[in-house]
């Protein structure tokens, strides 16, 4: 067979709003649903998007026609599709009524769901479907067509695929949607089953929609652009049910780094989109996560960090910078001297050979007790080899918090800065909130502000009892990157107000 001709651009069709809102316990609003959809056309550049079904709620249509109205102001009514049903045209009806252009047709790809779950025969169903495809069209949308469960239904019924598209020709489809709906393919059978397909019809617009219950959806997407098709169906953080659907940013990646094909997607702008939906859906992502994961961009291994300083010979394609992200060399029992030194030069630190050492050694046997180290703690760890007191100018010498049921948290501290003490008292929702707001009052009186927290993070080790250590981990967002500070102690109050104590030093004046 001639090989298929490829399209330079595989086109992302993104279903956050859609399949992504089918993992258990997410659900957006209207208005997420919008700043989501603007977020993922405008700045992500993802060529369509799934923003919902039809007929399913009054939010879900107040969110569609938010959406559609925007899109239509940008002159993008066609980038956004929606969910229709085989239901008579109640559907396309449904759609019409709220300005939609395009319809995502779900119809049965495989003879099993075809005869059990709709207890119909293949022509009648096919029959139906064609029948709502003209009349969307009469209504004017464009209709592209899921064929729900394809991949078992190439699998055990080829002859109804074949039939079914077959029934096809002629009708106004722009596109026929092919979903590993439960991600049973690997990239071998998926190739083959394309290759038969564009066999039999060459000139259908294809789009592969894959699950991930195998682990195997990049790669069954990667095999799917290498066999031409037009589009892949993607989710931010590969949401949706069970094990999810294709994460965006690696299949960004893989289109752009494996295959002789592009996506128009703005890589920079993944980390944000990835963000934004771990925020509002309150799924977090996997530390290890590619792409978009807290670690992916940090090394352990000093044999690792030095290779990075003498000829960048552990890093790959995914360079830190290409996401707007940069690469950090984490401290513990595996640092090794060039980690120290990489840590060093980003805080504009030098030391004597002999006090470096030291410091290593101190570092190695805080990680042996399973203490995370961070870039922040090593002007302590060094005040500490150097045994001399840190130059803590500002300390928090007192604070207490008084916590009841049915009562607002209240709180009292007493800061000392440069000798002078200054005490306040404030209120708040929490008890650390009730500190921090005590804590702004206090230090008012030396015109010092504090910075915004972006993130709060209590650990204690797996297993540990009531009397373990607490390790609070918090975020501060500063000029340049993001400050992160460390307190630990077995109160997991005081382990939070020694990571404070630790930023307010890091951001006095000199």
């Amino acid at each position: 067979m001639k090989s298929k001709k490829l399209e330079q651009f595989v086109e992302v069709m993104d279903t956050t709003l859609r399949d992504g809102e089918q993992t258990p316990g997410v659900a957006f609003t209207p208005a997420e649903k919008l700043e989501v959809a603007r977020l993922l056309l405008s700045r992500v550049k993802v060529d369509r998007l799934e923003v919902g079904s039809a007929r399913v709620s009054e939010g879900e249509k107040a969110a569609v026609e938010a959406i559609v109205r925007w899109a239509a102001h940008r002159n993008t009514p066609e980038a956004i599709e929606i969910l229709g049903f085989v239901d008579g045209g109640k559907s396309v009806d449904w759609i019409g009524s709220v300005g939609g252009r395009v319809i995502n047709l779900l119809a049965k790809g495989s003879e099993a769901h075809c005869r059990v779950q709709l207890r119909k025969t293949p022509a009648r169903h096919f029959d139906e479907v064609a029948a709502e495809i003209e009349y969307a069209h009469e209504q004017g949308l464009l209709v592209n067509l899921y064929l729900e469960d394809w991949s078992n239904g190439m699998r055990n019924s080829f002859a109804y695929v074949y039939e079914f598209l077959t029934r096809l020709q002629g009708l106004p489809v722009e596109r026929v949607m092919l979903p590993d709906t439960l991600g049973v393919l690997e990239p071998s059978e998926l190739t083959t089953y394309l290759e038969w397909i564009y066999r039999a019809f060459p000139d259908l617009r294809l789009d592969f929609h894959g699950h991930n219950d195998y682990g195997m959806v990049t790669a069954n997407s990667l095999a799917a652009v290498r066999a031409g098709v037009n589009g892949i169906h993607t989710t931010i953080n590969g949401l949706g049910e069970r094990t999810g659907n294709q994460p965006l940013a690696q299949l960004a990646v893989a289109v752009n780094d494996m295959t002789s094909r592009r996506v128009r997607v703005v890589e920079r702008e993944l980390q944000h989109a990835s963000e934004m939906i771990q925020s509002i859906s309150g799924k977090r992502c996997a530390w290890n996560m590619p792409v978009v994961g807290a670690d992916v961009f940090t090394q352990t291994c000093g044999v690792h960090a030095d290779g990075d300083k003498k000829g960048n010979l552990y890093a790959n394609r995914l360079l830190p910078e290409r996401f707007g992200r940069r690469r950090n060399y984490a401290l513990g029992k595996l640092s090794g001297k060039a980690s120290i030194d990489q840590n060093l030069e980003s805080l504009g630190l030098d030391l004597d050979p002999e006090v470096r050492q030291k410091v290593l050694q101190e570092v190695v046997r805080l990680g042996d007790k399973k203490k995370s180290v961070s870039p922040s703690d090593l002007p302590f760890i060094i005040a500490g080899v150097l045994r001399t007191p840190l130059a803590s100018r500002l300390k928090v010498v007192d604070f207490e918090l008084i916590t009841r049921s049915n009562a607002t948290p209240k709180a009292r501290v007493t800061v000392e800065f440069d000798g002078e003490k200054v005490e306040a008292s404030a209120s708040g929702d929490g008890g650390y909130d009730a500190f921090v707001k005590a804590l702004r009052k206090s230090l008012r009186k030396f015109n010092l502000t504090l910075p915004r927290l972006l993130d709060y993070e209590v650990r204690i080790p797996p297993g540990g009892k009531t009397d373990a250590l607490v390790e609070a981990t918090i975020t501060w967002a500063m000029p340049g990157k993001p400050l992160v500070t460390t307190g630990i102690d077995s109160d997991q109050m005081v382990a939070a107000v020694l990571a404070t104590e630790k930023m307010l030093n890091h951001i006095l004046p000199a």
